[in-house]
């Protein structure tokens, strides 16, 4: 499995782990108005999307990375 697979693998699963997370903070913050401040759900909006949007962005880059590791990988193997 290349390095590239591995990542976006990875950062499927981490993002799903927080897309979990996020339904579970709204889902709680509808479900008990009582025990949240007014502005939970647009805390947590905030919060979890810049956590998301910030790990996809990283995973961008790593991306680039991971393809330039493979294709290095690669040319070394043919050489041999």
């Amino acid at each position: 499995m290349s390095k590239k697979t591995r990542l976006i693998l990875a950062m499927v699963i981490i993002e799903a782990v927080l897309a979990g997370i996020w339904w579970y903070l709204a889902s709680y913050g509808m479900a008990n108005p009582d025990r949240v401040t007014a502005d939970f759900q647009s805390v947590v909006g905030q919060t979890m999307g810049m956590a998301m949007g910030g790990l996809l962005g990283l995973g961008f880059i790593l991306f680039f990375v991971a393809a330039s590791n493979d294709r290095k990988a690669a040319q070394n193997k043919t050489r041999r």
